[in-house]
């Protein structure tokens, strides 16, 4: 009577067991379940994630051969005469359209230099303005328009038989007089001797044009 009591007992107990891990395991795998759907839910939509992370576009840069300098203000916004008028044509006729160089040309004629710089198929011009010209004496750049040789010379000395970018223009060059022109600095601040560049790195058809606010006299 007593071994069957126990034995009964002892099944009850095991049956009892049974179930309460049965719940448990049912519970454990509900819990399961709820912490991954939660776990998805908070995750943010992959197109949201791509979206927010889009980098901003940044602003176009300046292009590396646009002119330089102070002296820019005063070419035209628009025309024959504007840089970019001036970029469609060989470079005396492109200093003729520009008023800041209406003297450079005038002297440019006076010694028949005109189809010289036009035919040349590279040049780079250190361009006088008009105002450099009006420093020199009257008396002075008179004598010096009606002397044609040493006009020529004058003018030969700022040009260079080759092009040279910002990057190349600082250094020793030869000039179509067949001295040396010494240019320093460095960016966009550049110098010969005394003249400064005012407006640098101006395109042509032929050639690249620097204007200076000096006129650069050669030794004699």
């Amino acid at each position: 009577m007593n071994t069957k009591l126990r034995t009964r007992s002892m099944g009850l107990a095991a049956l009892a067991l049974t179930a309460s891990m049965g719940l448990a395991a049912c519970g454990n795998e509900s819990d399961t379940e709820n912490a991954a759907e939660s776990t998805t839910s908070e995750a943010p939509m992959e197109s949201e994630t791509s979206e927010s992370e889009e980098p901003m576009e940044s602003e176009e840069p300046m292009a590396a051969d646009a002119p330089f300098g102070p002296g820019c203000a005063g070419v035209p916004t628009s025309g024959e005469g504007s840089v970019e008028g001036m970029a469609d044509d060989p470079v005396a006729t492109a200093a003729s359209n520009n008023p800041l160089l209406k003297t450079l040309v005038a002297a440019v004629t006076e010694a028949d230099l005109v189809d010289t710089l036009n035919s040349a198929e590279n040049l780079t011009v250190f361009a006088p303005t008009d105002d450099a010209f009006a420093a020199i004496p009257k008396k002075d750049l008179n004598a010096l328009l009606a002397d044609k040789e040493m006009l020529t010379t004058v003018l030969t000395h700022h040009v260079v038989g080759e092009r040279l970018s910002p990057e190349d223009v600082a250094g020793e060059h030869e000039t179509l007089a067949g001295d040396m022109l010494t240019v320093e600095g460095e960016g966009e601040d550049f110098t010969i001797g005394d003249a400064s560049v005012v407006c640098g790195n101006v395109q042509t058809a032929n050639a690249t044009v620097y204007v200076v606010d000096q006129v650069l006299m050669p030794e004699m």
